[in-house]
């Protein structure tokens, strides 16, 4: 028993090792898991598509006051971009000239409003979330708004508004994913 034990004891920090250098490798490869409830839960993967309307991005956040203040209030991860963040995955609900309202109902492109984008008025924790309130702006060319279309809590557009496309590291395409048949339901903390 004592040496199946110590095999054990010296196998385990090798498949470890094993594991976390295939996870280095699919990463560098281009694959990207997204665990938050913005977009639809699973494995995706970067492309050289370009960013269009309906696209799923991964992005590094914009280095602005609202988001760092969602990063202090755990509403995002930290991580390896720019600030400290970490990646968001979010669709692309608008770009160049397309024309957005986000008020309290939500927010509506070209006159059509967004399931689940109405914003919360406060978090978990009863504080005020920020708002980006602005009626009838035009997106502008270098610029895209990001929303969710799976969650009524995410931290996207309703809160930070549009973000300069160079913050889109890239497309990414659903490689496996999990789409959740139940209808939408709030749940009290925004996410990433």
């Amino acid at each position: 028993m004592k040496k199946i034990w110590r095999m054990a004891v010296l196998a385990a920090p090798i498949a470890g090792s094993v594991v976390l250098a295939v996870g280095v490798l699919c990463y560098l490869a281009g694959a990207r898991v997204n665990t938050s409830k913005s977009i639809p839960v699973g494995l995706y993967w970067t492309s050289g598509r370009p960013v269009e309307r309906g696209a799923y991005v991964v992005l590094c956040p914009p280095q602005v006051g609202v988001v760092a203040e969602a990063l202090r209030r755990g509403y995002l991860s930290a991580g390896f971009c720019p600030g400290g963040y970490g990646f968001m995955m979010k669709k692309v609900a608008a770009l160049k000239d397309d024309v957005v309202d986000i008020g309290n109902a939500g927010v509506a492109v070209n006159g059509t409003l967004l399931p689940l984008s109405a914003p919360l008025r406060q978090d978990a924790a009863g504080r005020p979330m920020p708002r980006y309130q602005a009626t009838h702006f035009v997106i502008g060319n270098s610029e895209a708004l990001l929303m969710s279309d799976v969650s009524s809590t995410s931290f996207d557009g309703r809160y930070i508004g549009p973000v300069n496309r160079a913050q889109i590291e890239a497309v990414i395409v659903p490689v496996l994913v999990r789409h959740d048949e139940r209808p939408p339901h709030a749940t009290p903390a925004p996410h990433h």
